[in-house]
């Protein structure tokens, strides 16, 4: 099987922690060169000296606030210009829970532009290259509840669910370039925004912590919870040449809690 990057190089949203970072990670071990991107310019510091580079990559990084499309735009604008992008991993944080008949127009708007246009604008300034190498993967990190809605997100399955789509239509207008397009569905998998859900429901319910992720953790045929090295391990193998007939699909990885096929 060739999972061999050697020679391409990602560029990882979000990826100073959590399931960016793990993909990150798992990219580099398979000889990519990364391009870290996120707001934080010192978590990027802290963060790009422990990708591994025994085969000799060169990561780097790239400072962007993903509430700020312009800002995005002109950071990946720039850089194409000297250099090729042969995997996009687009990944950031998800909007505010709620329900939707509750959310304001404006979280919508938000949440759209955080999300949907900063993809766009993304996969427009990485494609042309793309094509040119003959060998392009774009990866979504999503959400399970593009295939379930999950009560109490209104805003974030909305949003998600239009990304989705728009992955499905690029997936058909760009695979006869060697381009592949496709979402990765992350279930409850142990980062920062997971410790964020279970203290908001237990705080709703009045329950403990652990109670919230004893009831969490029963909703899994797996019987626990996800690493994110394992989300990572996935996205990973999505974008190697072994998965080059692999296209537009949704590909949960959430231990089988999904009630859906």
């Amino acid at each position: 099987m060739n999972l061999d990057l050697t020679g391409k190089t990602a560029l990882v949203c979000g990826s100073t922690q959590g399931l960016g970072y793990a993909s990150a990670v798992e990219l580099a071990l398979l000889g990519c060169s990364v391009v870290l991107m996120a707001r934080n310019e010192d978590k990027l510091k802290e963060v790009l000296p422990t990708l591994d580079s025994r085969k000799g990559q060169a990561h780097q990084y790239l400072v962007a606030d993903f509430t700020d499309t312009a800002a995005v735009k002109k950071s990946i604008d720039g850089f194409v210009q000297n250099n090729r992008i042969h995997i996009l991993v687009n990944n950031t944080g998800g909007p505010a829970g709620g329900q939707a008949i509750n959310a304001k127009p404006e979280e919508f708007l938000a949440a759209f532009n955080n999300h949907l246009i900063n993809n766009h604008n993304l996969v427009q300034a990485v494609v042309p290259g793309m094509k040119e190498a003959g060998f392009g993967r774009i990866i979504n990190i999503i959400s399970t509840s593009v295939k379930i809605p999950i009560a109490g997100l209104g805003v974030s399955n909305t949003i998600r669910a239009a990304v989705a789509n728009w992955a499905k239509t690029l997936a058909t207008e760009l695979g006869s370039f060697g381009i592949t397009v496709n979402n990765v569905l992350p279930g409850f998998t142990k980062t920062v925004r997971a410790d964020y859900v279970v203290a908001s429901k237990a705080k709703a319910s009045g329950r403990t912590e652990e109670e919230v992720m004893k009831e969490l953790v029963a909703e899994i045929p797996a019987g626990r919870i996800g690493q994110p090295e394992e989300f990572g391990a996935a996205v990973a193998f999505l974008c190697s040449p072994a998965a080059a007939y692999i296209n537009g699909i949704n590909l949960p990885v959430d231990g089988g809690r999904l009630g859906c096929l």
